[in-house]
């Protein structure tokens, strides 16, 4: 006759019992026996109600679903000709995005010949970073992809001054008179690691 080990719906251990004894057990106490580790040997079961068992996993993976943090990447663009208006709407829907704990990815588009002034594009965004720097923070600084010019800015508020967008940590600005010069490009910021599931939407 085959044996299990059993447990007691209190946790006690049984020992090892014939499987009719352990289901006689079960039975005369209204619950099920569950075997809980088929590829022990002899195999472990308990004495449970297994209706509610099932119902406790089925909550506590549903709690555990809702303590997963969703974080998405939406898109704002702007042209070097967007006008005031369209800037600040365009920034206030950032700001909405970043104060549901989204992240956001500043773009800027060239057209044409207005790829060679890429410093309206940096002015643009040194713009936008002043404009959510009280609830937001950049978190990669801007860099040319193609045509377009982008940062990603993210919830929070910088714990420390915030360089001016373009300016490398640490530079100085430049004496009174002094010849500017061309600010040096932005380091390579690290891939994002593994985390927040991210998608990503885009705002025309």
């Amino acid at each position: 006759m085959r044996e299990v080990r059993v447990i007691a719906e209190d946790g006690s251990q049984l020992g090892i019992l014939p499987t009719e004894d352990a289901l006689r057990r079960a039975e005369e106490k209204g619950l099920d026996l569950v075997e809980v580790q088929p590829m022990s040997r002899p195999p472990v079961c308990k004495i449970m109600d297994y209706g509610k068992f099932k119902y406790e996993q089925k909550r506590k993976a549903s709690e555990l679903k809702k303590k997963q943090t969703v974080v998405e990447v939406k898109e704002v663009k702007f042209r070097p000709k967007t006008g005031q208006h369209d800037f600040d709407t365009k920034v206030r829907h950032l700001r909405e995005f970043l104060e549901e704990g989204n992240k956001g990815r500043v773009t800027i588009m060239f057209r044409g010949r207005e790829i060679v002034h890429p410093e309206i594009g940096q002015e643009i965004l040194r713009k936008v970073a002043d404009a959510i720097s009280d609830i937001g923070q950049v978190e990669l600084p801007p860099r040319m992809e193609g045509k377009q010019m982008f940062m990603i800015v993210a919830p929070g508020k910088a714990p420390v001054k915030r360089a001016p967008v373009g300016m490398a940590p640490g530079a100085a600005p430049a004496a009174p008179g002094a010849t500017p010069t061309t600010p040096a490009a932005p380091a390579q910021a690290p891939a994002l690691g593994a985390g927040p599931v991210i998608t990503r939407k885009t705002m025309p």
